[in-house]
C-alpha cells in the first residue's frame, strides 16, 4: 500500500470518528432545549464535553491527513482543496465561537466551569434565569443546521472536486 492510499484511508477514517464523536454533542445540545434537572443537565454536558475532546482530536488528524495527502498528490493548485480548507476553518472558528461559548453559558448558568475555564477558577454562581432563557435558545439548531451544510460542502468538494484544471 502507498503513501497516498494510507493517508487517505487515514483521513476518511478520521473524518468518521470525527462525525461519529461530534454527533454526542450535537444531540445533547437539541436535547438541552427539553431537560431542566440540573442533574441530568450536568450529566449531558459532561458527556458532550468529553466527545467534544475526542472530536477536536480527529479533527485535527483530519486536517492533518488531508493537508499530507495534498502534498503527496501535488493536488495544492485545485480549488476545490482551497475552498474545502477554507469551509473547515470557518467552520472551527464558528462553532469554536457560537457553539463553545454556548456550552459555557449553560455550565456557567448551571454552577459548573467552562471548557475554558482555569482549574483554579472557582464555580460560577448558578443562575436558574439564565439557564432557562438559554436552554430556550435557538442556538442549538443554529450549530446543527450550520454543520450539516458545512460538512455536505465539504463532502461535496471533495466528491465533485469542481473547478479542477
Amino acid at each position: 500500500m502507498d503513501l497516498a492510499r494510507i493517508l487517505f484511508w487515514l483521513h476518511v477514517s478520521a473524518a468518521f470518528a470525527f462525525v461519529l464523536a461530534h454527533g454526542v454533542s450535537v444531540f445533547v445540545s437539541l436535547r438541552l432545549r427539553d431537560e431542566r434537572d440540573p442533574a441530568r443537565l450536568g450529566a449531558l454536558l459532561d458527556l458532550s464535553l468529553f466527545a467534544v475532546r475526542i472530536a477536536t482530536l480527529m479533527l485535527i488528524l483530519v486536517t492533518l491527513t488531508g493537508i499530507l495527502a495534498t502534498f503527496v498528490g501535488g493536488l495544492w493548485g485545485h480549488p476545490w482543496i482551497w475552498a474545502s480548507l477554507g469551509i473547515l476553518v470557518v467552520l472551527w472558528a464558528w462553532m469554536s465561537i457560537r457553539g463553545v461559548r454556548y456550552f459555557d453559558q449553560v455550565r456557567h448558568a448551571l454552577g459548573k466551569r467552562g471548557a475554558y475555564d482555569r482549574k483554579k477558577d472557582s464555580d460560577p454562581t448558578p443562575n436558574p434565569g439564565q439557564l432557562e432563557t438559554l436552554l430556550a435558545s435557538s442556538r442549538p439548531v443554529e450549530l446543527t443546521a450550520v454543520g450539516l451544510i458545512g460538512l455536505a460542502a465539504i463532502v461535496w468538494l471533495m466528491i465533485a472536486k469542481p473547478f479542477s484544471p
